[in-house]
């Protein structure tokens, strides 16, 4: 359980990285009304109070996901979220989608598992010279193909199975891959700006979802809430 200390201490660091901010009024879902403090020169301002509370939330959930070992699926593909989401699902092990969402990736997962594979089938074809035997045309086509792949798929290649949960940054924007998660009854936790349904997601933060260092230290706190959840997995393991 949190003390008041700590959640003022998590209140201050949220402020520190400007979770605060949200958008002009006219831009602001309903869902989010609750959430938002006041305005200041027309933009609106979050209750820190209570994000802080909606994170602790979340993070508790990801903290059981970690104690599980189960795995989840990084999502943010516009640029202020692509470092974080990709340093948290390769801190983690995980995959991620730092680029554009490709749809039927949980919906029509077979055949995006097809894809992986055949990503990582020529990767490792062209690393082991087994290209050579085809024409220079030939090459250059499958060099194409993959660039591609990596493009879209590279960040997938740990996906496995479906993902046990998904964390978002901006709902709104990545509305397909929250819709399919629900489709799939896969549970999402997303750092959600005023201007997202907040009702779409389980697990929503609402806060500044337009800011690199808002969403680094939301991503930071939810990773290190997973391994906090696993190490405790750990402990309790009997030995062998």
């Amino acid at each position: 359980m949190t003390t008041n200390k700590e959640n003022k201490n998590l209140v201050e660091a949220l402020f520190g990285v400007g979770a605060h901010f949200g958008f002009v009024k006219a831009r602001r879902h309903p869902s989010a009304k609750p959430f938002i403090f006041g305005a200041k020169n027309k933009i609106e301002i979050f209750d820190l109070e209570k994000t802080s509370l909606e994170l602790e939330k979340a993070a508790a959930f990801v903290e059981a996901k970690g104690k599980e070992g189960a795995m989840g699926l990084f999502v943010g593909g516009k640029s202020e979220a692509r470092e974080g989401v990709i340093a948290s699902g390769r801190g983690l092990e995980m995959p991620f989608v730092s680029g554009r969402w490709i749809g039927g990736t949980l919906t029509n997962f077979p055949e995006i598992k097809k894809r992986i594979a055949r990503l990582e089938e020529l990767t490792t074809q062209r690393e082991k010279g087994e290209l050579a035997k085809y024409t220079k045309k030939e090459r250059l086509l499958i060099d194409r193909e993959i660039d591609k792949l990596h493009l879209y798929f590279s960040g997938l290649s740990t996906l496995k199975a479906l993902p046990k949960f998904l964390v978002v940054i901006d709902p709104k924007k990545e509305h397909i891959a929250v819709s399919e998660a629900k489709k799939m009854k896969i549970p999402v936790v997303a750092l959600a700006g005023s201007d997202s349904n907040l009702f779409t997601v389980d697990y929503a933060i609402p806060g500044n979802d337009a800011s690199r260092q808002a969403i680094s230290f939301v991503l930071a706190e939810l990773v290190k809430a997973y391994k906090t959840g696993k190490a405790s997995a750990a402990e309790e393991k009997p030995a062998a």
